[in-house]
């Protein structure tokens, strides 16, 4: 990986945090692979452009979440990114602060996969 390639995964969290889902034309390659636990109502497989979509819509569609960042690592073949994601529940309010891991690939300047992993236990008793 090279320093481009954190540029990349930095410029996606920037565009996330601002809610820019333009990033995803952007950036993400046309046949882009997102995975989250099937556990959370948000998860499961998605592929392309209009699954990325539909994830971070409905993602969104169940919580305000802000991203912490502490830590991004090049870790050859993946940038690994390791923070906290904090936020409340879309339905109750409720708040929750929660240890996440996103495992990025990308190819040719383009995310072509994204695996998040988040503490489902803690997300799940703050959805109630």
């Amino acid at each position: 990986m090279s320093a481009s390639t954190i540029d990349t995964i930095k410029q996606v969290y920037k565009a996330f945090e601002t809610r820019d889902f333009g990033v995803i034309g952007e950036v993400f390659d046309p046949d882009v692979e997102i995975r989250q636990s099937e556990l959370l109502p948000w998860g499961g497989q998605f592929k392309g452009h209009e699954g990325a979509v539909e994830f971070f819509t409905g993602l969104l569609g169940h919580i305000d979440p802000q991203l912490t960042v502490e830590r991004i690592m090049d870790a050859g073949d993946r940038v690994v990114e390791i923070g906290r994601s904090i936020g409340s529940t879309v339905a109750g309010g409720v708040r929750f602060d929660v240890p996440e891991l996103h495992i990025w690939q990308i190819r040719a300047g383009k995310v072509t996969s994204m695996e998040i992993y988040i503490d489902v236990p803690a997300m799940l008793k703050a959805l109630g």
